[in-house]
C-alpha cells in the first residue's frame, strides 16, 4: 500500500470519532439544506439521496481523497479503454461495450469490436422477432407460447431478475421461465404445466460443459424427444455458447446459436446474447431501452466529478461503512415486488466480484473487502428481518429502491408502498430515544411503573444509515440504470481495496470436488477411501437411506 493510500485511510479513521457524539437527526436540524447537499439527480428520472448517512462534507472530502490516492479516475479510464484490467486472466472487462449506443470505435486488443457487437445483437433481435411473431415455430407447426432459459449463475440470475422486473413489458411475448438448479425439481416443476410442442429451450453455457446446466439441458432434451421425437430438437432448442461443435452434437441448428466474448464476464453478461430470453420476452425495442439505461450510467460514471458521481459515491460510502465503521453486511430493499430477484442478482455481482482476500499483485488484502449482501422486497422485509436492522446489535447500511409512479399497479397501493419506504428510511435514521418512548407510553395511559418497565424495549437507536434511489417508474431504461450503477459501484470498491473484481477462482474448488464425488455418489459400490471422515460418513449414510 502506498504512503498516500495509507494516509488517506488514516485520515478517515481519525475523522470517524469526531462524529461519535453526533446524531444524524441533528445534522438535518442544523443544516436545512442537507438534502440538497447530499443528493444527486440524474436528469428528471433518477435521484440518489445519501443524506441519511452520518457523514459531513468533511467525510465526503476524505473519501474522495482516498479515491484519488487509489487513482480511481485513471483506473476507470483503463476499464473503458479496453485494457486487460482482469489481470489474472489477462482480459479486458468491456461489458460496457455491449450497451454503448454511440458510434465511436470500441477498441479491445487493437480491434474495433463495435461491428461484431452490433452484428451479434441484430442476430439475437431477428430471432427474437421471429419467435414473438410466430414466424419461428415448433416441430408441430405451432408458435411458441413459452421460453425456458436453462443456465446458472450469470446465465440465469441476470435474465431471470430482469424478466421479472419488466414483466409488464412482456405481455406480447411468450412467457419466460428460468431453470438453474441441478435439483431435478426445478426442471420438473417448470415443465409441469407447459406444452412441450409450444416450448422453446435456450441453453446458456459459454463452454457448453457447465455441470448443472448441461444436466438440465439433457433432461429437457430427453423429455422433448420422448414427446415429439428426435427431429424436434433442432426446432425447440437454441443456445448461447461459443462451442459450436458441442452445440451441434446436442442437435441445435447453427442458425440458433448466439455467442459473446471472453471480455464479458458471466455476471456482467446480461447485456449480451445471454439476454436472449429477456429479448424474446420484452422485445428488441424494450431491450434497447435497457441498454440505453446502462449507457446513461456509463457516461455519467465517466464524466461526473467524484463528489457528484452516483456509482462513485455508492462505492465510497460502502468503503466508509465496511472499513472505517466495521460493518460487515449491506441490505438492498426494493420497494417494488417486481424487483424481488434484484438482491439475489446483486449477491452474485458484488460477492463474487469483491469476495477476495488477495490483492491484484498476489499479496494479502490490507483491509476488509466485500460485505455480505442480502435483501427482500419491502414491505415483506419489514415483517421479517427489519427487527434486527432497527434494534439489533449490529448496524447494517441499507439501499432503498422505489418508484415515484407505479407500473401496471394500483395507485392507492403504491401510495402505501411509497409511504412505507420513506417511513422506514426515516425511522432508521431518526430512531426513538428513551424519553420519547416514555412520553409515548404515558400518552397511552400507562402508569410510571409500566412506563419504566416497557420503555427500554421501545427505544430505537437510530443512526442506521440508508440511501434512497428514487426513480420515476420501473421501466426498461430505469432497470438498465440500476444494474449499471451497481456494476460500477462494485468496480469502485475493488479499486479502493486493490482487488480484481473480474475473476472468480473461488468457485473452482467446489466444482472440482463435485466432479470427483459425483461418480462415487452415483455408484453405490464405489470406494470412499481417501475421503475425509465426514464426507465418507455422509455418503455411507445416504447409501443406507436409499438401499
Amino acid at each position: 500500500m502506498s504512503h498516500a493510500v495509507a494516509a488517506a485511510f488514516l485520515a478517515l479513521e481519525t475523522h470517524a470519532p469526531t462524529l461519535e457524539d453526533t446524531r444524524t437527526r441533528d445534522l438535518f436540524t442544523t443544516d436545512p439544506s442537507r438534502f440538497e447537499k447530499f443528493s444527486v439527480a440524474l436528469d428528471d428520472d433518477f435521484l440518489f439521496d445519501f443524506s441519511k448517512h452520518k457523514i459531513t462534507r468533511g467525510t465526503l472530502d476524505l473519501l474522495v481523497a482516498l479515491a484519488k490516492a487509489r487513482n480511481l479516475e485513471s483506473r476507470r479510464d483503463a476499464l473503458f479503454s479496453g485494457e486487460a484490467v482482469n489481470n489474472t486472466e489477462n482480459r479486458a472487462a468491456m461489458h460496457m461495450a455491449l450497451r454503448d449506443l454511440s458510434t465511436r470505435p470500441l477498441m479491445i486488443g487493437g480491434e474495433n469490436v463495435r461491428p461484431l457487437i452490433e452484428a451479434e445483437r441484430e442476430k439475437v433481435f431477428a430471432f427474437a422477432r421471429a419467435v414473438r411473431s410466430g414466424e419461428a415455430k415448433g416441430a408441430t407447426g405451432l408458435p411458441f407460447t413459452d421460453v425456458v432459459n436453462i443456465g446458472i449463475g450469470g446465465s440465469d440470475l441476470g435474465p431471470a431478475m430482469a424478466a421479472r422486473a419488466l414483466s409488464p413489458y412482456g405481455s406480447e411475448g411468450p412467457r419466460a421461465h428460468f431453470v438453474s438448479n441441478v435439483d431435478g425439481a426445478d426442471l420438473a416443476d417448470t415443465l409441469a404445466t407447459l406444452d412441450l410442442s409450444r416450448t422453446l429451450f435456450i441453453v446458456s453455457s459459454k463452454t457448453f460443459t457447465t455441470q448443472e446446466t448441461m444436466a438440465n439441458a439433457a433432461s429437457a432434451r430427453a423429455r422433448l424427444v420422448a414427446a415429439l421425437g428426435e427431429d424436434a430438437v433442432a426446432k425447440h432448442f437454441a443456445a448461447v455458447s461459443t462451442k459450436l461443435d458441442k452445440v451441434a452434437a446436442f442437435g441445435i441448428d447453427a442458425s440458433r446459436v448466439f455467442g459473446f466474448w471472453d471480455w464479458v464476464g458471466g455476471r456482467y453478461s446480461l447485456w449480451s446474447s445471454i439476454g436472449l430470453g429477456l429479448v424474446i420476452s420484452v422485445g428488441p425495442e424494450n431491450f434497447t431501452q435497457f441498454l440505453q439505461g446502462g449507457y446513461d450510467i456509463d457516461e455519467h460514471f465517466r464524466s461526473a466529478p467524484l463528489d457528484k458521481n452516483i456509482p462513485a459515491l455508492m462505492g465510497l460510502l460502502g468503503v466508509w461503512h465496511r472499513n472505517v465503521m466495521k460493518r460487515g453486511a449491506h441490505a438492498v430493499i426494493p420497494y417494488d415486488q417486481r424487483l424481488a430477484r434484484f438482491p439475489a442478482y446483486l449477491q452474485q455481482l458484488d460477492m463474487e466480484s469483491n469476495g477476495k482476500s488477495v490483492t491484484r499483485d498476489g499479496g494479502l488484502a490490507t483491509h476488509q473487502t466485500g460485505p455480505v449482501i442480502f435483501g427482500e422486497p419491502g414491505t415483506n422485509g419489514q415483517h421479517a428481518f427489519f427487527q434486527l436492522l432497527h434494534q439489533g446489535t449490529d448496524v447494517t447500511p441499507i439501499d432503498f429502491l422505489v418508484a415515484a409512479v407505479p407500473t401496471a399497479a394500483d395507485a392507492h397501493h403504491h401510495a402505501l408502498l411509497f409511504s412505507n419506504c420513506l417511513a422506514q428510511a426515516e425511522a432508521f435514521m431518526r430512531g426513538r430515544t428513551l424519553e420519547e418512548a416514555k412520553a409515548q407510553l404515558r400518552a397511552q395511559g400507562l402508569n410510571e411503573d409500566e412506563v419504566d418497565a416497557l420503555a427500554p424495549h421501545k427505544v430505537f437507536p437510530g443512526d442506521r444509515p440508508s440511501s434512497v434511489m428514487l426513480y420515476r417508474r420501473l421501466d426498461p431504461r430505469t432497470l438498465g440504470r440500476l444494474v449499471a450503477l451497481y456494476e460500477h459501484k462494485v468496480f469502485v470498491q475493488s479499486v479502493i481495496w486493490d482487488i480484481n473484481p473480474f475473476d472468480q477462482w473461488g468457485v473452482e474448488l467446489g466444482k472440482e470436488l463435485a466432479n470427483r464425488l459425483a461418480p462415487i455418489v452415483e455408484n453405490g459400490g464405489a470406494s470412499t477411501e481417501g475421503l475425509d471422515a465426514s464426507t465418507a460418513g455422509l455418503i455411507a449414510w445416504r447409501r443406507s437411506a436409499t438401499s
